[in-house]
């Protein structure tokens, strides 16, 4: 175990197998020892607050602070983004970091993570806003409201999350959620669920090829004005249609006779 200062925010000397990997300074540049000061506070702190699991604790650059940095690759300079379900602050914190042209709310009901967000935030001078609350709350969406981005990982399946994101973008805002190998499968068994949530012109994408050894797979979703909204009913078409198709391509089955 190796000793970090309780404010989260000193220069912490990392055990060999904790420094961060070549690719690292690449992403942050010259802010490369504020993503070590988080990866040295997710690893202390974050263990011992149930934040992170140990488990999690020798692949934090790769699998958490890389994974989640490389997505400010889809976003434009100086957007307003707010990361909702944050957490430890993936991505949130590793985005504020590698971006900070950006303005980054962290969206986190619990008081436990809300508390530590905000001690490293102060430490590390970091400017990013935290807000204790879940995102469908009507506080919450006026607080933080009117995004440019809303970015998540890890928090819920992509119809639910639809439901809690696009409510605080503006019209052609978008939805940037973190997603497994299965996104694409995610994508096309929700599509539905997010057409009806005012989403529209999605997409799969990869971010860090090139820098990361497993890109970072994020599903994209536009939020639509509700001009360019297809309405609920033709949806329901929709899917009559493709049930009764399903049903006329199935195999006729004879009946047994004595």
């Amino acid at each position: 175990m190796f000793h970090v200062e309780r404010d989260l925010g000193g220069t912490t000397a990392l055990p060999a197998e904790l420094e961060p990997p070549a690719t690292a300074a690449a992403v942050f540049g010259d802010r490369l020892e504020l993503a070590r000061r988080y990866c040295a506070a997710l690893a202390t702190a974050g263990v011992q607050r149930g934040l992170i699991g140990p488990r999690e604790v020798p692949r934090l650059w790769d699998r958490h602070i890389l994974n989640c940095a490389v997505v400010g690759e889809l976003i434009a300079e100086g957007a307003s983004v707010v990361d909702i379900g944050s957490g430890a602050g993936l991505p949130g914190i590793p985005l504020a970091i590698a971006r900070p042209d950006l303005r980054i709310t962290l969206v986190e009901p619990l008081l436990r993570r809300t508390i530590f967000l905000s001690e490293f935030i102060e430490a590390a001078g970091l400017d990013v806003t935290v807000v204790r609350g879940r995102a469908e709350q009507s506080g919450v969406m006026k607080e933080a409201g009117g995004a440019d981005i809303v970015t998540s990982r890890a928090v819920a399946p992509l119809g639910k999350l639809a439901q809690w994101s696009l409510p605080l973008l503006h019209d052609h805002g978008r939805m940037l959620a973190l997603k497994g190998i299965s996104a694409a499968e995610e994508l096309e068994r929700d599509a539905e669920a997010l057409a009806h949530a005012g989403a529209g012109n999605t997409a799969v994408l990869e971010c860090g090829v090139g820098l990361v050894d497993t890109p970072t797979l994020v599903i994209s979703a536009e939020r639509l004005p509700r001009a360019e909204r297809t309405p609920r009913r033709e949806h329901a078409a929709a899917r009559k249609e493709a049930k009764a198709a399903k049903r006329a391509a199935a195999p006729v089955r004879g009946r047994k006779t004595k």
